[in-house]
């Protein structure tokens, strides 16, 4: 009933910028919260950053200051602007939204999407 779709993944230099964004598309009545996750190989899935109710809350410690995650709520579609990159921030990044659908006609319960994942490798 709802799809999430990435875009903005790739190759990067270290020190450089890339923009992720994902467009969230189907029976969706509201977004109430949206995030972004990354996992390297070896490593627990882990939370960079959220947005509920239109605050950015929960950036990991390693991205603070240098990650910025943002939502147009026009287009059900957010984003995370990245800077300032280094290796350690390679890993597949998934986006992920808390929706509410809409289901037979109704109103459903919050569900919880997430994104198919993009790489992002930060070269040195």
């Amino acid at each position: 009933q709802v799809q999430l779709v990435e875009s903005g993944g790739g190759l990067v230099k270290a020190g450089g910028s890339l923009r992720l964004s994902c467009a969230a598309s189907g029976s969706i009545f509201s977004i109430s919260g949206v995030a972004w996750y990354r996992q390297a190989p070896g490593r627990q899935r882990e939370l960079v950053a959220a947005l509920v109710g239109g605050v950015p809350t929960d950036y990991a410690d390693s991205v603070k200051g240098r990650f910025t995650i943002s939502r147009d709520l026009s287009k059900d579609m957010f984003y995370l602007q990245m800077s300032r990159l280094t290796p350690a921030d390679t890993a597949v990044y998934y986006c992920n939204a808390d929706v509410n659908v809409v289901e037979n006609g109704h109103l459903g319960k919050l569900k919880t999407f997430w994104g198919q994942g993009t790489q992002v490798t930060v070269s040195s």
